[in-house]
Order: C-alpha cells, then sequence, then structure tokens
C-alpha cells in the first residue's frame, strides 16, 4: 500500500539532480524496504539513470558482465554525484570514513548487506554498519533525515552547522548496507536508529517520464516504476 500523504506529510526538496529511478519508494509500498525498523517505513532509494526510454540499466557494463564478475563503481552513472540537502535544519551526526567495496555484485552485495543488517541487530550501537557513511540533519526536536550510502570522503558538512535547501553534503556512494551506489533517504522523528518512527513526505516539484514526454509532479512521490528528472 502507497503512502496517503495528508497535512502531516514533511514537504521537501530533491535531493539529486539528473534522471533517476526509485526502486524502494513509499510511492508504491508502506513500508518501502519490507520494515518499518530503524525508521525505515517511509524511506526511498534513488539510483541514477543515463537514459529515459531504455533498459532503466544504471551502469555502462553489460548486464551479463555484472551478473558474473562484478563491476567497478565508475560504472555505475550516479557514483560520485552530488547529494543536496533537501530541507533547511542543523547537521548532528556525520559518518565519513566507511570504506565503499570497489567492485559491486549482486550476489556479494546481498550477502554483505545480509551481514551487515544482522551485525547492526545484534549490537544496535553502530548506526554506520547499515547506513554507511552519511549525513544526519535536524529539523526540528521530533524530525529528522538521513541521507545515507555516501562515498567514502564525500562529506561535506560538519556537524553543528546549519544547512539549507539545495546545499550540497555529499557525494552519492555505495558504502553500509547498499546492493548498489544509491542514495537513501528517510524522515524520523528520533535520532537513534533503534527507537526512531519514519515520517511520510512529498517532493516539491520534478518531472515523471509519462508516454514518452516529460510531466510535471508538485507535492508528489515517485512509485518505483517511473523514471524521474530534476
Amino acid at each position: 500500500m502507497a503512502a496517503e500523504l495528508n497535512s502531516n506529510t514533511l514537504t521537501i526538496a530533491m535531493p539529486v539532480h539528473g534522471l533517476w529511478i526509485t526502486p524502494n519508494t513509499p510511492g508504491s509500498k508502506v513500508p518501502s524496504h519490507g520494515t518499518s525498523d530503524f525508521g525505515e517505513s517511509y524511506a526511498i532509494d534513488f539510483v541514477m539513470l543515463n537514459d529515459a526510454k531504455g533498459l532503466k540499466k544504471p551502469y555502462k557494463s553489460s548486464v551479463l558482465k555484472y551478473i558474473l564478475r562484478g563491476i567497478l563503481l565508475s560504472d555505475f552513472y550516479g557514483w560520485g554525484q552530488s547529494v543536496h540537502s533537501p530541507i533547511n535544519g542543523k547537521v548532528i551526526a556525520i559518518e565519513n570514513d566507511v570504506a565503499e567495496r570497489p567492485i559491486v555484485n549482486p550476489f556479494s552485495d546481498f550477502w554483505y548487506v545480509r551481514n551487515a543488517t544482522k551485525k547492526f541487530i545484534s549490537s544496535r550501537q553502530h548506526p554506520e554498519t547499515i547506513a554507511g557513511n552519511y549525513v544526519l540533519i535536524e529539523m526540528s526536536q521530533d524530525k529528522y533525515a538521513l541521507l545515507a550510502h555516501l562515498a567514502k570522503g564525500s562529506v561535506a558538512v560538519k556537524c553543528g552547522e546549519s544547512v539549507v535547501v539545495g546545499q550540497a553534503i555529499g557525494k552519492l556512494g555505495h558504502s553500509g548496507n547498499s546492493t548498489m551506489p544509491h542514495l537513501h533517504m528517510q524522515f524520523m522523528n528520533s535520532r537513534n536508529f533503534n527507537i526512531a518512527k519514519g515520517l511520510p513526505f512529498r517532493i516539491m516539484k520534478y518531472e515523471v517520464m509519462k508516454n514518452g514526454s516529460w510531466t510535471k509532479a508538485i507535492n508528489s512521490i515517485p512509485t518505483n516504476d517511473e523514471v524521474i528528472r530534476y
């Protein structure tokens, strides 16, 4: 069941620029990632594309190479793209030193994610285990934005720093609990992953490819079968 928008829904800006798909999105189902734990109920993933009308393939190499041998991070269109703050607020936590796996392969990354999730559940102490490199922004006492899986060394803000909508805060990467280079974004009612509940949101504006042409979307959420741009 997709998220229902109401007067309590956060209104945010697009955190990335360019051409994207959202394979896990509250626009199609809630909880979007299959769980309400860790504040993930309304989380959304952004994966960059190069062709709005093609195979929705996010990398340059062949599918066969990706599956059989794995491909380099640099083969992904989104890796290293700028990530922007979707809201005004204050940075209250960052992680910037988690290594990225240099070869991306669906099987090895699946096992990494599985083991990383188990480790976090057992320890409940180290959010970077699942979030990788991240920026956590406080909007108010009970509203927080998490932007995760950033590239190592790319975080461009510091704890205590105020940020504004559209400000560059880091670069898209493949750190932590990630199956391929992408941006994971979620909104929560607590900074503590262990007790946080997800908050619904809508994006102020972007465009959707429909029937071969671009259509404006205002205060909406993309679904997992749409190609969008900003």
